[in-house]
């Protein structure tokens, strides 16, 4: 019988990105008509848009067991594991460069309003704040919870003139949570499972 091929089951979109404080409550993951009918719990805040989507990384590192007696490797064995959630914020606030420092203390020196006047500290280096991230399919078939992640690597942005904007690129890395589960993927209906 010929090999028939099948036509694939795409995922096209950027999707959204939320961010909740540690040990927060995920989503029931209420399914109907094949798609997630149910919303993020409250503790969950959008992050807003990117500058070109998000990338989900994760990755195992095997080494292999030799023995004197064989050339090929008698098994190979996971070394390391490691992961991250990375993406560039478009959505340039006080809030989401706090989520990004992982932290510190943003507070109101004056004002309220129009005439608010906000200040924005880092955490000192071990009172950074871990957190979840989580994202969802733009087509709701599709979601991604990361239990414990901190946010690593250099914050560097650019201001210059439009048609750039300035971006808050952020790497989550993830950490092993309590549950010793980093991350969990879920879909909804069946064309996501695949055959």
């Amino acid at each position: 019988m010929p090999v028939t091929l099948a036509i694939p089951t795409l995922l096209k979109d950027p999707g959204y990105l939320l961010w909740a404080p540690l040990l927060s409550t995920e989503p029931t993951n209420t399914v109907v008509g094949s798609v997630f009918t149910d919303t993020w719990p409250g503790a969950w805040i959008n992050l807003g848009a990117t500058e070109d989507g998000s990338k989900f990384k994760y990755e195992s590192k095997i080494e292999p067991i030799m023995v004197a007696e064989f050339f090929d490797p008698i098994q190979y064995s996971t070394t390391e594991r490691s992961g991250s959630f990375a993406f560039s914020l478009a959505n340039y606030t006080m809030q989401n460069l706090k989520r990004v420092f992982n932290g510190g203390t943003l507070a109101t020196v004056s004002g309220s309003g129009t005439t608010l006047l906000s200040s924005y500290i880092p955490p000192t280096p071990g009172a950074e704040v871990r957190a979840m991230i989580g994202w969802e399919s733009l087509d709701a078939t599709m979601r991604i919870v990361c239990y414990q992640t901190l946010q690593g690597g250099a914050m560097e942005t650019e201001f210059k003139k439009a048609p750039d904007k300035a971006l808050i690129p952020a790497e989550f890395q993830f950490e092993t949570p309590t549950s010793g589960i980093p991350y969990k993927l879920y879909s909804a209906g069946t064309a996501r499972v695949g055959v």
